[in-house]
């Protein structure tokens, strides 16, 4: 798993909760650093690849683990 600067449990969250944690959490850091997100919900992939576009960050990672799936998403 690569380094991130911050990180935040999306855990139990439905859509759209996780992307605007992930929007007020990025907001609050700086350019270049990374967000390592962690959700259960599967509508989040697809979530936050869209997110990513949208915002111009960069999604770095995107993997399912035990039944969690884990995203990277670097500030622009």
């Amino acid at each position: 798993m690569a380094d991130f600067d911050q990180e935040l449990d999306a855990t139990g969250l439905n859509c759209p909760l996780p992307i605007l944690r992930a929007k007020k959490a990025l907001g609050g850091m700086e350019g270049g650093q990374v967000l390592h997100i962690i959700a259960t919900d599967p509508g989040s992939v697809k979530d936050f690849e869209a997110f990513a576009k949208q915002t111009g960050n960069e999604l770095m990672e995107s993997k399912e683990e035990g039944g969690k799936f884990l995203f990277l998403i670097k500030k622009v």
